[in-house]
């Protein structure tokens, strides 16, 4: 979370400072256009862009990463509730497989909501 927090950051102060670099004389085209529809591609604007698509495949590439830390302790998680199960008898559940399950419901919840990406 706080790395996505560092990236949106990051990108909007790039942003905004691109966009406060440019003079309105600058925007202007110094040649009248008859399409007005779409204006011209500038250097500025293929910087953001290339700014923008390197930031979401940095951001991409974490999530990632982190994906696969979660699964990774998830399914160490879920060996180590097995054994603390096989452990048990019918009559009695220890603390620690209730703490185990709760572990891996918020874990698996994590990995659902990352898996859904940052939409």
């Amino acid at each position: 979370m706080r790395n996505k927090r560092y990236i949106a950051a990051l990108f909007l102060a790039t942003w905004s400072t691109l966009l406060l670099a440019q003079t309105p004389s600058a925007r202007q085209s110094a040649t009248p256009r008859s399409d007005v529809s779409s204006p011209p591609i500038t250097d500025a604007d293929e910087a953001r862009e290339r700014i923008a698509h390197d930031m979401e495949k940095k951001a991409a590439k974490e999530r990632l990463a982190a994906l696969k830390n979660d699964t990774d302790r998830l399914l160490k998680l879920s060996v180590e509730l097995k054994a603390y199960v096989d452990k048990s008898d019918e009559n009695v559940l220890s603390l620690d497989v209730i703490k185990r399950a709760e572990e891996i419901e918020k874990l698996a919840k994590s990995v659902k909501d990352k898996m859904k990406g940052p939409n």
